[in-house]
């Protein structure tokens, strides 16, 4: 459209009229605006250019930063300070023409702008970034400043992929601003006239003025989506619509599933105990070359709000946020990162081993609290992080060593492990017939055409509808069998291992099972969590956990692996070795410094008596820092003394 910005006010014109022509006794709090979209001349970023100025465009890209609200004059008044005389002047094409004489004293230059008299309407910055699907390979992002006004102000907030309606503008640059001559190059930017925040290859979601989301789904698909959640196998055929490309592994993609359903939103303020976290996390171990990162690509794909960042690859302020200069303020403002971008979405994490620790640490309140706490160069604050996170990771031995547990396996610390709800084993089990059925699985995707596949599963868009109403929709709540299966359900995992002095469930792992069971019952558009969903809950954290949380020397499950990082036979072990050298530097008698190395090999002697072939450094080490701890013993370089 040439000329929009003579065109879009006679539109506004044009509508009102007809509007009071069809109704003449109406009173309007506001007057109709004409707010054009998908304009014919769409465009990205980088392929704007001079013949665009002044011209209605259309553009997409994410939103990295918002500023707060500026105010804009829209009507200045003047006074003259000698008779008193006053004018009021309105704005044009961002300009003021302030008057140079009164007209009721002819005197020049009397006029003074009175600011508290004038009218402002509101204004705001908001900084695009290039979708990633529209940059050239090898080039970083363009980025641009985008300005709204009036009632799109506080619209969209950073981590939206949006598309922009807009008068594309240029500004002359002042090389001082007390001068009045300007540079030869100009300064752009966009101005607003529409936002679009959905974007046609991921879940639909938009919010009204009360943050209540709100879909554009017509009547007839809301009646298909209620139908087909009452059909059998429905958690089936859902998930295996979810990365149909990648083989079996049905039970990871029923746990991203139930991610992406996520649990019911709950605050407890008057208990004190706040907002309980409805986000599940999940962390995809294995082998190299089954398919982890593929997994992560799809979700990062599917969902609204999703960021997708490399351990190797991630700092801890790219991950939170960090504090930067506004080139226009020239003032500290924050600059957020991919976990506080991906709030209400997923943010997926690849090579998570990799990360080093301090990024790591970043991880503990986000994934508990899902907050981030900020203290960086005078900005205090904390920010909302309600993400879900989807992380992968890579044995230290490139492949799994089945004679150690997890956190041998993968070195992640145990603290953090325990804050995964799920934890699954992707491993390469090297069987022939597997092998053969996956080569043909493999195979059948290059000559299967596009109208077979979709026979075979679910439809995409079906899913991302179906997803979007139930996160949109249904909030189920616990029902009285319900609680009295969970209740039960923790009992029982808690008894199993109480024989053998074994810790197999901590209340975390309840927190988990209600979250999954929410999840479930969201999936079948359920207000209410029946007992079938605490059961599927259940299977489902047992196949994690027996994955993940078994101890390799007994093979039975031992949560105490994920929350100290040691199984309960290992601590068991550990206490009797300790005991047993308090009792050998005992028998020493008046003896007042023992040799560190004399020791060592009576300690060696004393275990090989009791069957234990092989005894390490290692252990001889932990032996004596337990008694050391305990102030048995007092130890300096290799003298060792027992405490009187």
């Amino acid at each position: 459209m040439s000329y929009p910005q003579e065109v879009i006010p006679s539109f506004d014109v044009a509508a009102n009229e007809l509007f009071f022509d069809r109704h003449p006794d109406t009173a309007l709090e506001h007057q109709i605006q004409v707010r054009p979209y998908n304009a014919a001349s769409t465009k990205t970023m980088r392929s704007l250019n001079p013949a665009d100025i002044d011209q209605l465009v259309t553009i997409g890209g994410m939103v990295i930063r918002t500023s707060s609200l500026i105010p804009e004059m829209r009507e200045a008044f003047f006074q003259c300070h000698i008779c008193r005389n006053s004018l009021a002047v309105e704005i044009e094409r961002g300009r003021i023409a302030e008057p140079t004489l009164c007209r009721n004293c002819n005197t020049n230059h009397s006029f003074q702008l009175i600011h508290n008299r004038s009218h402002f309407s509101d204004k705001q910055m908001v900084k695009l970034q290039e979708s990633p699907e529209d940059m050239p390979a090898g080039q970083t992002p363009h980025t641009m400043v985008v300005f709204a006004h009036n009632d799109l102000v506080d619209q969209v907030q950073p981590g939206d992929r949006i598309t922009v309606t807009g008068i594309y503008r240029a500004t002359p640059m002042r090389a001082n601003p007390r001068q009045r001559n300007v540079l030869s190059v100009y300064k752009t930017h966009f101005d607003v006239v529409h936002y679009r925040k959905i974007d046609l290859k991921r879940l639909h979601e938009a919010a009204d003025e009360e943050g209540i989301k709100t879909l554009n789904l017509s009547e007839e698909r809301i009646a298909y989506i209620r139908d087909l959640s009452k059909k059998e196998a429905i958690y089936e055929r859902l998930a295996s619509a979810l990365a149909p490309s990648i083989y079996e592994n049905v039970d990871i993609k029923k746990g991203i599933l139930l991610q992406l359903f996520s649990g019911t939103k709950k605050e407890f303020k008057n208990t004190g105990r706040g907002r309980f976290r409805s986000d599940i996390n999940i962390l995809l171990c294995g082998d190299p070359g089954t398919s982890k990162s593929q997994l992560l690509q799809y979700v990062y794909g599917l969902v609204p709000r999703g960021q997708y960042t490399s351990g190797k690859g991630s700092s801890a302020v790219g991950l939170t946020a960090y504090v930067t200069k506004d080139p226009e303020t020239r003032q500290l403002v924050l600059q957020t990162g991919a976990l506080v971008l991906s709030d209400n979405g997923v943010c997926c994490i690849d090579e998570f081993d990799k990360m080093n620790e301090s990024t790591r640490s970043v991880l503990h309140e986000v994934m508990e609290q899902q907050t981030l706490s900020i203290a960086k160069a005078g900005i205090i604050c904390s920010l909302n992080a309600r993400t879900s996170i989807l992380a992968a990771a890579n044995p230290i031995e490139s492949s799994w060593n089945k004679n150690k547990t997890i956190i041998e396996n993968i070195q992640l610390p145990h603290t953090l492990l325990s804050r995964f709800d799920l934890i699954f084993l992707m491993l390469d089990p090297q069987d022939e017939l597997f092998d053969r059925k996956l080569a043909n699985h493999l195979v059948s995707l290059y000559y299967k055409g596009a109208e077979e596949e979709e026979q075979e599963q679910l439809n995409l868009g079906t899913l991302k509808d179906y997803i979007a109403f139930a996160r949109a929709y249904v909030h189920p709540r616990i029902s009285e069998n319900a609680g009295q299966e969970f209740i039960q359900a923790y009992v029982e995992m808690r008894k199993v291992g109480s024989g053998r002095g074994q810790v197999s469930a901590y209340p975390r792992q309840l927190e988990s099972l209600i979250r999954l069971a929410e999840a479930h019952a969201r999936m079948r558009l359920s207000e209410v969590v029946e007992v079938e969903d605490v059961r599927e809950a259940r299977r489902l954290h047992r196949e994690a956990l027996m994955q993940a949380a078994v101890d390799p020397s007994t093979g039975k499950i031992d949560v105490s692996i994920l929350t100290t990082g040691l199984t309960g036979a290992v601590r068991k072990q550990r206490v009797e070795r300790s005991k047993l050298l308090l009792e050998l530097i005992k028998t020493k008698g008046k003896v007042l410094v023992l040799k560190y190395n004399k020791l060592f090999d009576e300690f060696r002697e004393k275990l090989a008596e009791k069957g234990e072939q092989y005894t390490t450094h290692d252990m001889f080490d932990d032996a004596l820092k337990d008694l050391q701890d305990d102030n048995e013993i007092v130890r300096t370089g290799t003298n060792i003394r027992l405490m009187l």
